[in-house]
């Protein structure tokens, strides 16, 4: 039955041709070295020199999700028109469903400010800070990242073409808007929604195997990393799952290559469909999706960890890694 699983994944979740273009990659590396060129170009010296790094900088693979000082150049001292430029290169790495998570995840800052009165950290929805690792262009290694709180994006580029979009973060605080003119809104739903909906859907005997303990850990994936530091696979194999669950399962997985451009996401199926087809779901909490709780699904080429433990279940981390290697370095193995 695994071996059936991954082609799903692969093809079912994707509703677009295999990755098989590489000139539809190399017009997105292309897109990216430009728009990074002409954002550059927009700066002062000052500024260029906090947006820049060299790219075997170990500033590349310091990367967080939490609100704290950062290296990089806040879109904050940005003036209009830089602004837009650094919004040009967002809209490069990510698809339009992806941009409009990702702001409205910089947007949430203002509800967090309004809610916390000044108690908590800075919020500021354009605390968030571009960065430049090495030249960007169709030659050669070089890289960017856009980051702040529950916000981290990270593309490696090698002669033109993007050879690692990961590790990825996407975090919601709220996971639901409660109140005012926002009431409601759910920004990474389309996340949470399958996730919920297969382990409702297992039973007793699948239920046994998926919840590894009843207890909600913290995060737990490795940040400021290069490489996840795996845990040995436990839960569930998704071999034992039944062909309406590993849908619900390719749908979930589908919603965070969605925010990706259709050549990315064409990439990270394919990484998926080539590597070995050995994958493990696991849940922690009660299986009452209401609850804090947190999952996993983990294989050889994939990495996902989802956590809402926090603020009773309404705040949200979660992380799309690739277990063969971030950041385009080979595998650990």
């Amino acid at each position: 039955m695994m071996q059936r699983f991954l082609p799903v994944l692969a093809l079912a979740c994707l509703s677009f041709s295999p990755f098989n273009t590489s000139a539809r990659a190399d017009e997105t590396g292309t897109a990216m070295a430009e728009a990074a060129q002409r954002f550059l170009g927009a700066l002062d010296d000052t500024h260029r020199a906090q947006a820049s790094f060299a790219f075997d900088c170990p500033e590349r693979f310091n990367w967080h999700w939490i609100p704290r000082p950062r290296n990089g150049l806040p879109i904050k001292e940005l003036t209009a028109d830089q602004r837009a430029l650094a919004f040009g290169l967002l809209n490069t790495g990510l698809s339009t469903k992806g941009v409009l998570k990702a702001t409205t995840i910089m947007s949430y800052e203002e509800i967090l400010r309004v809610q916390e009165h000044g108690t908590g950290p800075v919020r500021d929805p354009e605390l968030y800070y571009v960065s430049v690792f090495g030249t960007p262009g169709d030659q050669g290694e070089w890289g960017w990242r856009i980051e702040g709180h529950h916000l981290s994006l990270n593309f490696t580029l090698k002669d033109g073409k993007v050879v690692s979009a990961t590790p990825f973060m996407f975090g919601s605080n709220p996971a639901k808007v409660k109140d005012g003119g926002r009431k409601g809104l759910r920004n990474l739903v389309e996340i949470e929604e399958p996730a919920n909906a297969l382990i409702t859907s297992l039973d007793d005997a699948q239920r046994k195997e998926a919840i590894v303990s009843e207890d909600v850990p913290d995060v737990t994936t490795t940040p400021n990393s290069a490489r996840p530091e795996l845990p040995a696979p436990v839960g569930i194999s998704t071999d034992k799952l039944n062909a309406s669950q590993r849908a619900l399962l390719t749908k979930f997985v589908s919603a965070y290559q969605v925010n990706f451009p259709e050549p990315i996401r064409n990439d990270l199926a394919d990484k998926l469909a080539r590597a070995p087809q050995t994958y493990h779901f696991a849940w922690y909490g009660p299986a009452d999706p209401a609850k804090p709780h947190a999952f996993r699904l983990q294989g050889p080429a994939l990495y996902i960890d989802f956590n809402i433990k926090q603020d009773e279940a309404n705040h949200i981390h979660t992380f799309y890694r690739n277990t063969a290697g971030d950041f385009g370095l080979p595998s650990a193995n």
